[in-house]
C-alpha cells in the first residue's frame, strides 16, 4: 500500500503526542481520519476540532463505515496499545494494513532530509528549538514534534518550500531505527525502558544501530562524554558539543536577572551575545545541539540569534503557569532521573535563596522498580518531595513496587510525604502557605490538575 493510494487513516491511540502530530498530517493531506483513545484530552478537543473522528469507547462496532475498506485504509498504532484490543483484533482478523507510528514516520520522511533529535532526555526541547529556528529562516522545515510547540501551537509544521524536516528520534521500542536521518543530534544516552531494552548494553547498541542509519554525506552531533560507540557509515561528518567543550560550545556565559546570554562557538564562528527565549540552565546544552543543526541546515548567524531569543519553549518542558517574586509554579514533563535532575538544578540555579517543593507522580511501574534509588537521588536536590501513586501508563501492577520504594530512599534531610493521586488538590491546599516554588513533575496525569494547583496558590495572595 503506498500512502498516496490511501482514503482513510485510523489511530489506535490518536491522543499520545506522537500520533496526534500524524492525525494533523493526514488531515491536512485531506485523508478520513478517526480513531480510538483511551480517554479524551485538551489534545483530542483540538484534533476533534480539526476534523479526526475520534471515540474513547474500546469497541469495533464504532469503527466509521469510511474506515472498513482495508484495500484503502491504513491503520496506525502505538506500543501502548494492548494486544487484546477489540478494534485492534478487528483490524488484524480482516487482514488491514497496520503500520507502528514510527514505520509511517520513516516512510513519510524517506525522500526528506530529516533533521532529527534523539536522547533518553532532551531530545523534545531540542527538536521543537531546531524547528523554530529552520522554520523562522530561510532554510524553512516542516516538523513532527514530541511536544507542542508553544511558538506554533502545534506539534506539526508543514512547508510547501523546504525538504528538511525536524523529527523527535524516540528510543522507545526501538522507533528511531525507522528513520534514515540526514542529520542527528543525541542529547543523552542514560539508561530508560528497560522493560523494552533489558540492560544497558542493549540500550546502548540501539543508539549505536541509530547511528548506522545517517545517511552518507550526513551528520552526527553527539553530546560530550556519552557512552554511546557510534558506527557511521562512510561519507557522515561527526562532531561533539557540550557546554564548555566541544567542536560546538558556549563561552561567556552569563546567568542573572531572569536571563541567560551565551557566545556560541562552532567550527566556523562565534555568534556573540545569544539570548536563550526560555532561560534555564539545561536549554543551554540543548540550545548548542539545536544551533549546531541549524547552522548546518545553512541558518544564518541573525536568524540563529533571532530565532533563539524567539524560541518560547514546549508544553510541559520547563512551563512556568506562576512567575512571582515570592511565588512560582512551574510543571515538567521529566520522568526519568535524569531528567528529574537536571530539572531541579535548573529551578535550584533559578530560585538559589528559595524553597523548592516538587509534587511527583512516577511514570511506569517497570521504570520505578528500575530506577527507584536514582529516582530519591535526584528528587533529594528538593527541599520537599510529595510523592503521589505511580501511573501506570499501559503496564499492571507489579506486586510490591510502589511510590513507597522511592520515599524510603530520600535523604533525610529532605521533607517528605506520600499522596494518593485523588488527593493532590487537596495537599496541595495544605501545603500552599509554605509553598514558594512548587513543581509539578511527570509524564502522567498530573498535569492536568495543574490549573487547579494555579487557581489554589494564586488564592493564598
Amino acid at each position: 500500500m503506498k500512502l498516496k493510494d490511501i482514503k482513510s487513516v485510523y489511530f489506535l491511540g490518536a491522543g499520545g503526542i506522537g500520533m496526534s502530530a500524524l492525525v494533523r498530517y493526514f488531515l491536512s493531506e485531506r485523508k478520513f481520519v478517526a480513531g480510538y483513545d483511551r480517554t479524551p484530552s485538551e489534545l483530542t478537543d483540538r484534533l476533534i476540532e480539526e476534523g479526526a473522528n475520534l471515540h474513547f469507547e474500546e469497541s469495533a462496532e464504532l469503527i466509521p463505515l469510511q474506515c472498513r475498506d482495508k484495500e484503502s485504509t491504513l491503520v496506525i498504532y502505538t506500543p501502548a496499545i494492548p494486544a487484546g484490543h477489540k478494534e485492534w483484533e478487528y483490524f488484524r482478523n480482516e487482514g488491514f494494513t497496520i503500520k507502528k507510528r514510527a514505520e509511517v514516520l520513516g516512510i513519510i520522511t524517506k525522500d526528506k532530509r530529516g533533521v532529527c533529535a534523539a536522547g533518553t532526555h532532551g531530545k523534545t526541547t531540542t527538536s521543537t528549538m531546531t524547528a523554530h529556528l529552520l522554520h523562522q529562516s530561510a532554510a524553512g522545515c516542516a516538523a513532527f514534534l514530541g511536544g507542542i510547540s508553544k511558538n506554533y501551537k502545534s506539534n506539526l509544521i508543514l512547508s510547501e518550500k523546504s525538504d528538511l524536516v525536524v523529527i523527535e528520534a524516540d528510543e522507545y521500542d526501538r522507533s528511531f531505527l525507522h528513520l534514515e536521518p540526514f542529520i542527528a543530534a543525541i542529547t543523552s544516552a542514560e539508561p530508560d525502558h528497560l522493560d523494552i531494552y533489558g540492560n544497558k548494553e542493549n540500550y546502548l547498541e540501539a543508539f549505536a544501530q541509530f547511528t548506522e542509519k545517517i545517511r552518507p554525506g550526513g551528520y552526527l552531533i553527539m553530546h560530550e562524554g556519552l557512552e554511546v560507540s557510534p558506527r557511521t557509515a562512510e561519507g557522515v561528518t561527526t562532531y561533539i558539543y557540550g557546554r564548555e567543550k566541544g567542536d560546538f560550545h558556549a563561552e561567556n556565559i552569563r546567568i542573572g536577572n531572569g536571563t541567560i546570554l551565551i557566545d556560541y562557538v562552532s567550527p566556523w564562528q562565534r555568534i556573540k551575545d545569544v539570548e536563550l527565549g526560555v532561560p534555564v540552565s539545561i536549554n543551554i546544552d540543548n540550545g548548542i545541539a539545536a544551533m549546531a543543526m541549524a547552522e548546518i541546515c545553512g541558518v544564518e548567524a541573525d536568524e540563529i540569534k533571532e530565532g533563539m531569543r524567539t524560541f518560547s519553549g514546549a508544553d510541559r518542558r520547563f512551563d512556568f503557569h506562576i512567575k512571582r517574586e515570592n511565588l512560582v509554579l512551574l510543571s515538567d514533563y521529566a520522568h526519568h532521573p535524569g531528567e528529574v535532575k537536571a530539572c531541579a538544578e535548573s529551578i535550584r540555579e533559578l530560585y538559589s535563596g528559595k524553597k523548592i517543593t516538587a509534587l511527583f507522580q512516577p511514570h511506569l511501574y517497570s521504570r520505578t522498580a528500575d530506577f527507584y534509588k536514582e529516582f530519591a537521588q535526584s528528587l533529594s536536590l528538593f527541599d520537599k518531595v510529595i510523592l503521589v501513586d505511580i501511573y501506570p501508563a499501559r503496564e499492571e501492577p507489579v506486586p510490591g513496587v510502589t511510590s513507597k520504594l522511592i520515599y524510603d530512599c530520600l535523604a533525610e534531610n529532605v521533607e517528605k510525604r506520600m499522596c494518593s493521586r485523588a488527593d493532590v488538590l487537596k495537599v496541595v491546599e495544605e501545603e500552599k502557605e509554605n509553598i514558594e516554588v512548587l513543581v509539578s513533575l511527570g509524564a502522567g496525569d498530573i498535569e492536568t490538575d495543574v490549573p487547579q494547583m494555579k487557581e489554589i496558590l494564586l488564592r493564598k495572595q
